[in-house]
């Protein structure tokens, strides 16, 4: 069938394989609905590129998917050590890496392709990050195609694809339906009605082929029936073959399907004929999933379980070991026994793999069929599906799983696990801000394993009891145990647990102001490291990080940041990056790149999935910047925060949410209120949180003209302004790169050039709020030309958008990208980005997609032209 109307789209790919040729390599994204042609196309490049390598791997749809399975694919092709790695059940780093290699030998174009990644498992899409982002330099051609409707925000791929467009070597290609000239064109020698047949098929290529296909004179009524009239004349024996592959993926080793239905080669030869398959090898390719789908729900359903049993017994004799394939058969054929067994093992290697959504998959679908009467095999399920929501951030489902976990294990008298699932149990109340519960569930971890000899167990719950006392503000408690962790650690050669304990002890130590600990956390990251312990590294670099950040030492910050960020992203250590990303929100706040540190809070705040603990810090800062700059919001967002704080009990978390809000009752003329905010958190905050979080609440006192005597000593900046030096208060926190701060000191002077100096400021950050209250102080000194406010364009839009900002807002509600923007407006697109997250501020959308919505809601679309 002729190609139409991708003429430009194959010039970009051989434009891009010239690239990579010259060692440029490309990651191209190729996107389009099903049935659009993105296959074809990369077929059509094949056969224009002859000299180069090509490597296919494909995702498939049809059951949960196997962990890595392109890349099981493109071994088979690749041979050598990637190969070997394979067949050895390596990890992901080292088949990652094996495959970078093998297709980046110098004098040769390597094409890797991988097909239908919207089917991709976590480890699949992991495998494209790892190796989009190392190619830039190498000659590979990378293509993922993918279908590009009805991707929800939250998708994992659209995250993915996200992050991929940031590279500089990543291109994408969007395929389009055929016009309806195009479809003329085709239908012309059938002889069918075009109108019509465009109509019915929206363009959409494969369907439109289907209908010529067929044969038939008339268009049907609905294009799938198109594919199925082909399997019309197939005999009972051609019609066991297209069932039995259409059962077992898009595409079906044909050894395999002789098997099944024991058919005759004429029976294969006759399916061939028919066009619905094709023969690849030793293997029958479905032309398009469409057609399998199509022949699949054509299957009465007793036949289903005839089927999938006959393929179980086919591949169990054959010696298959994939395990998600093996499970997937045992479910349809109704073997509850095969399930369990084939879909626990699947789990435990997806989970080997970092592929956290199937490894959960595969661990419900064994909990459907395991014996209610195997304890002991229904608490391993619960414990290993509960592993696996809390990598998923799904923290309620991870709860119930242990509950339900620790209920066998008690009626086992299985003092090891309950005292294991107890500690699960304590991170996972932490983490959904319960923590007195969590308190508690710690507690008695450690009290069930006191009673049991002393070993690994216990080590662990005294490490995990530290970290909560330590998160609860109980310092002193929290070094002893730690101690009792470490030593007993030490004593059993368990370097995690050794690593674990120096983070709480140091963080404890941080925490309480007795000393500094980031000593003792330097030496848990380093036996982290050195052992490869990627939890234990992830914990220590996080608490390195916010101890560097609350400490005010930005340069520290700056490097725990990078080096954090780059470990736990390679490592897909989620729960750690993200409580990194919120500490750098926190940062860029302070430092007055509130633009950024909204742009931050507000992709958090729009995920899908996010521990409820880790919402706090972008609620906070998110807030505080809305309040500061007079937008709505800010209130909704920090009573959650506030709710949050209270939930989680630590003090760490209370102070600075009751010190955001205080600044925000002042900054509204409510003295009162604000005074009742900085009370009701002081009185929790002496001796459990560090000098510089404590000192920021406490300086709220005197602000609001109440006593204040502080039980230790204030930093700088505070004491300078305790002490009525305003200049050196602001000179102090001008070298800490805090300009709001500086400006709020400022604010107090009487004179005439240091006010201006702050309305600078203010206006500067955008902080609307502050800058009234320092104007009104100008007007009753007298000060004449006092600088003016925003613009009456800016106060006359209903929710305070600036034009620009209605102009990008227009072309957001027009489905623009921030790159389209920036070249229709003249502008950069970092500017593009700023204007993008005051647009969602201002709208009080987490997302695009809600922006669009309350845009249109509240008929703001193509205001900026009015």
């Amino acid at each position: 069938m002729q190609l139409l109307e991708r003429e430009s789209s194959l010039a970009s790919l051989a434009g891009y394989a010239q690239e990579a040729r010259r060692g440029e390599g490309r990651l191209v994204l190729v996107a389009g609905e099903a049935g659009v042609g993105k296959s074809a196309l990369v077929e059509a490049l094949e056969c224009d590129l002859p000299g180069a390598r090509w490597s296919w791997g494909a995702c498939d749809g049809l059951f949960t998917p196997r962990p890595l399975g392109p890349l099981f694919d493109l071994a088979a092709q690749l041979g050598e050590e990637l190969l070997e790695l394979c067949r050895a059940r390596a990890g992901r780093e080292a088949l990652f890496a094996a495959l970078l290699r093998q297709v980046s030998e110098p004098g040769m174009l390597d094409v890797v392709v991988v097909e239908d990644v919207h089917w991709a498992d976590e480890a699949t899409l992991d495998m494209l990050r790892f190796v989009g982002r190392r190619i830039k330099s190498a000659g590979v051609l990378l293509i993922a195609t993918y279908r590009d409707e009805d991707l929800a925000a939250g998708d994992p791929l659209r995250v993915v694809l996200g992050e991929l467009a940031r590279q500089r070597s990543t291109r994408r290609v969007e395929l389009a339906p055929l016009s309806a000239g195009a479809v003329r064109q085709l239908a012309a020698p059938a002889g069918l009605d075009a109108a019509e047949l465009y109509r019915l098929t929206g363009g959409n290529p494969f369907y439109v082929t289907a209908v010529i296909a067929a044969g038939v004179t008339e268009v049907p009524a609905a294009a799938r029936d198109a594919v199925l009239a082909r399997a019309v004349g197939l005999s009972s024996e051609g019609r066991d073959v297209l069932d039995a592959a259409a059962l077992t993926g898009a595409r079906a080793e044909l050894r395999l399907v002789e098997s099944v239905t024991g058919c005759a080669p004429p029976a294969v030869e006759e399916v061939l004929a028919s066009g619905l398959l094709m023969l690849d090898g030793a293997w029958l390719r479905f032309r398009h999933e469409i057609a399998r789908l199509a022949a699949e729900q054509a299957i009465p359903p007793h036949r289903r379980a005839l089927i999938h049993d006959r393929v179980l017994d086919a591949l169990a004799a054959a010696g298959c070991d994939d395990d998600a394939q093996l499970a997937f058969h045992a479910e349809g054929s109704g073997n509850g026994p095969a399930v369990v067994r084939h879909a626990s093992a699947a789990a435990r290697r997806a989970a080997e793999l970092a592929s956290h959504r199937e490894a959960a998959a595969q661990f419900e679908r064994a909990l459907r069929f395991a014996d209610e009467r195997d304890r002991l095999t229904l608490a391993a399920l619960q414990e290993g599906v509960a592993g696996e929501y809390s990598l998923l951030d799904r923290w309620e489902e991870a709860e119930r799983a242990l509950r339900a976990a620790l209920q066998l294990r008690r009626e086992l008298g299985d003092d090891h696990s309950t005292g294991e699932d107890l500690q699960r149990l304590c991170t996972t109340l932490w983490r959904l801000c319960r923590g007195e519960e969590s308190g508690q569930a710690a507690g008695e971890a450690v009290r069930v394993l006191q009673a049991l000899p002393p070993g690994r167990e216990l080590a662990c719950a005294y490490a995990n009891l530290s970290t909560s006392r330590m998160l609860a503000g109980r310092s002193d408690e929290a070094v002893a145990l730690g101690e009792k962790a470490r030593a007993l650690g030490v004593e059993l050669h368990e370097a995690d647990v050794v690593s674990h304990a120096l983070t709480a002890i140091g963080s404890a130590l941080l925490r309480g102001g007795s000393r500094d600990g980031r000593g003792l956390i330097e030496r848990a990251l380093r036996i982290a490291l050195d052992a490869d312990l990627h939890e234990e590294a992830g914990f220590a670099y996080s608490a390195l990080h916010e101890a560097a950040t609350r400490m005010h030492r930005f340069d520290d910050e700056q490097r725990y940041f990078a080096e954090g960020m780059a470990y736990c992203e390679d490592r897909e250590l989620g729960v750690f990056s993200t409580c990194l990303m919120g500490w750098r929100a926190y940062t860029l706040m302070l430092r007055g790149q509130w633009d950024e540190a909204a742009d931050i809070c507000t992709r958090m705040l729009g995920r899908r999935r996010i521990s409820p603990v880790n919402r706090l810090n972008p609620l906070r800062v998110l807030g505080t910047i809305r309040g500061r700059r007079g937008e709505p919001g800010a209130w909704q967002l920090l009573d959650e925060a506030l709710a949050l704080a209270e939930g989680v009990a630590d003090p760490t978390w209370i102070v600075p949410v009751g010190e955001a809000r205080a600044e925000l009752r002042w900054l509204a003329s409510d003295g009162d209120l604000a005074l009742e905010e900085v009370r009701s958190a002081y009185g929790r905050a002496a001796g459990h949180v560090d000098r510089w979080t404590l000192a920021a609440l406490a300086i709220w006192l005197p602000r609001l003209g109440a006593p204040l005597d502080p039980p230790f000593s204030l930093p700088k900046p505070f004491a300078a302004e305790i002490a009525g030096d305003w200049r050196g208060a602001a000179l102090a926190w001008e070298r800490l790169g805090r300009p709001y701060e500086a400006a709020l000191v400022l604010q107090d002077s009487t004179e005439e050039r240091r006010l201006r100096e702050a309305v600078k400021i203010f206006t500067g950050l955008g902080a609307s709020a502050a800058a009234r209250i320092t104007r009104q102080k100008m007007r009753q000194l007298g000060i004449r030309s006092i600088p003016a406010g925003p613009r009456s364009a800016t106060r006359a839009h209903p929710l305070g958008l600036t034009r620009r900002e209605g102009e990008v807002l227009d072309l957001v509600c027009a489905g623009h990208t921030n790159a389209q923007i920036a070249a229709k407006l003249f502008i950069s697109a970092k500017t593009v980005d700023h204007h993008v997250s005051a647009v969602l501020a201002k709208l009080d959308a987490p997302t695009r997609d809600v922006a669009v919505a309350h845009a249109a809601r509240l008929g703001l679309v193509g205001a900026a032209e009015k």
